[in-house]
């Protein structure tokens, strides 16, 4: 077939839209082209952990694939092509010239600068086209995954001070009917009208999912497939591709398509989600995985749709596979918290990442790109952050962006580690989390306090405090914990915008009664840390 068909369609897939259930392939279509690139561009913005590049590559060759079996055309521009202009914008220019394009298709972007560098790609085409250019008409269309739209968070909360991811789950709960029931009566029979209520007459169960892991039930056996890439890998590294972390090219066991994330999906209901609740916040050194999914990653990419996680898990209680708790601690995750930071992200950029409302500005200590530190949930969090490209939510919050907020990191500089590091970490998720819910750094647009704790938080969800160098119990002495007095001059240098919190309040109560020279010797304690961070 030639290159040249009279009104070709050009339609994009970036990196993280691939869905083979998106509407656009219910028909196969002679006059559209997929468009998929591997660019530097998206390999470069921030640097990236190796095998989250690895992994995104090689599920768009697998999509790729599978595209064309069913029929569809398909352009795969791959990392070391010599028509790669390594510019998402660049390659869509030669693009639309090499196949005559007259019009261009692309699924919303969920990052806010691809939103605004196609945006402006497609205006400066109809700038052209009304110069004298050939004419190329541009549309986006819905990615065909998420449970609400970008300003939906936006309008929920209009009239509200506060944006409580509370007040949003229940919305949403309510709008997708789940783990809803019917109230009945004081008699015991259902309304005439009934009102939905949540399951177990609770909305959260938070409270029951909170304990740490003894060591039994036994974590489950990872149950993902390795497969091997290193020839892809040997071509990324090929092509200047810089990147930090563990490769594990010729086992990378993250998912490359849906009918793996599937698989994985059953076996994370049958095999982890009886007990994710009881440990969801549990720390350990004796396992990176405990009872969690795994499933942000296919979820990120869109290999598996929210709504079906939900649902499978929400059937898994329904069918006494799982406790009420269980399910609903995993499904808030999802139907909640991460439709609620999407939210948070559009109503907020451009300009949420550049939040610093501390005035943080300590350098990201240098063993955050190599583990080597002697705080052992610290080595642990990060060891295995730089190993497997993931840690949960407790790890990233309470230890990692505990450690960052006490020491006075600069936000900047965590988000783009956070960004970088984990393979299910794409800006419109990772960027709320990191400067809004770890960091605090807008203020409390999302957090109602600053997530931080000493040591002895860290030592009740967790084991890593028995064998660590540092005494969870002392704040002062060369080997006292540092988060201990990193946690109190952390409340002192910021007395004058948190003193005032009510969330917190116990904290300055304590301040208030100790000793002027006690706190002098935590503030000396504590710049003495901040001044040989890099040794810690």
């Amino acid at each position: 077939m030639s290159t040249v068909d009279q009104g070709l369609t050009l339609r994009l897939i970036l990196g993280d839209q691939l869905n083979p259930c998106h509407p656009w392939f219910d028909e196969v279509r002679p006059d559209v082209v997929y468009v998929l690139m591997e660019m530097r561009q998206e390999t470069d913005y921030v640097l990236h952990h190796a095998q989250k590049i690895l992994a995104i590559f090689a599920a768009m060759r697998d999509l790729a694939r599978h595209l064309r079996e069913a029929g569809h055309r398909v352009r795969y521009v791959a990392i070391d092509s010599r028509h790669n202009r390594q510019s998402l914008t660049d390659n869509l220019d030669a693009l639309v010239a090499h196949y005559q394009a007259s019009a261009f298709e692309y699924q919303a972007p969920d990052e806010w600068r691809l939103d605004a560098q196609l945006s402006a790609w497609c205006e400066t085409r109809r700038a052209a086209a009304l110069g004298g250019s050939a004419a190329l008409s541009c549309a986006m269309v819905s990615s065909a995954h998420f449970l609400t739209e970008r300003d939906e968070a936006a309008a929920l909360f209009a009239k509200r001070t506060q944006w409580l991811m509370e007040h949003f789950y229940r919305h949403m709960r309510h709008k997708h009917s789940v783990l809803m029931s019917t109230e009945p009566d004081a008699k015991g029979k259902a309304k005439s009208e009934p009102k939905p209520a949540p399951a177990g007459g609770q909305w959260n169960f938070d409270h029951d999912n909170r304990k740490p892991w003894p060591g039994t039930p036994a974590e489950p056996t990872d149950w993902r497939t390795p497969h091997d890439h290193s020839a892809l890998w040997d071509t990324i590294v090929a092509s200047g591709v810089r990147s930090f972390g563990k490769t594990q090219a010729d086992q990378l066991a993250w998912p490359l398509n849906r009918a793996e994330a599937l698989q994985h999906l059953e076996a994370f209901v049958t095999q982890a989600l009886p007990h994710f609740g009881d440990f969801q916040d549990a720390l350990t050194h004796k396992g990176w995985r405990l009872f969690h999914s795994l499933l942000s990653f296919a979820l990120n990419v869109k290999m598996l749709s929210p709504l079906e996680v939900v649902r499978r898990a929400e059937l898994a209680w329904q069918e006494g596979q799982v406790s009420l708790p269980a399910a609903e601690g995993f499904i808030r995750q999802i139907l909640g918290w991460r439709e609620y930071v999407r939210g948070v992200y559009w109503a907020h950029m451009p300009g949420y990442d550049q939040h610093n409302a501390l005035g943080h500005t300590l350098p990201l200590p240098a063993w955050f790109w190599s583990g080597q530190t002697r705080m052992a949930c610290m080595a642990q969090a990060i060891g295995q952050s730089l190993d497997h490209a993931y840690a949960h939510h407790i790890q990233r919050l309470m230890v990692i962006g505990n450690f960052a907020l006490l020491a006075g990191v600069n936000p900047q500089e965590v988000h783009r580690w956070y960004l970088g590091v984990y393979i299910d970490a794409f800006e419109w998720v990772e960027l709320p989390n990191t400067v809004g819910m770890s960091q605090f750094a807008d203020g409390g647009l999302l957090a109602t306090k600053p997530y931080v704790s000493s040591a002895a938080y860290i030592d009740r969800m967790g084991d890593h405090c028995k064998g660590c160098h540092y005494q969870k119990k002392e704040r002062l002495g060369e080997r006292a914990c540092p988060f201990n007095a990193l946690y109190w001059d952390f409340h002192l240098r910021h007395t004058d915008k948190l003193a005032g919190n009510p969330r917190i309040g116990m904290v300055y109560q304590t301040l208030r009664k100790m000793k002027p020279e006690d706190v002098d010797a935590i503030q000396a304690k504590a710049a003495e840390l901040l001044e040989q961070i890099d040794q810690l």
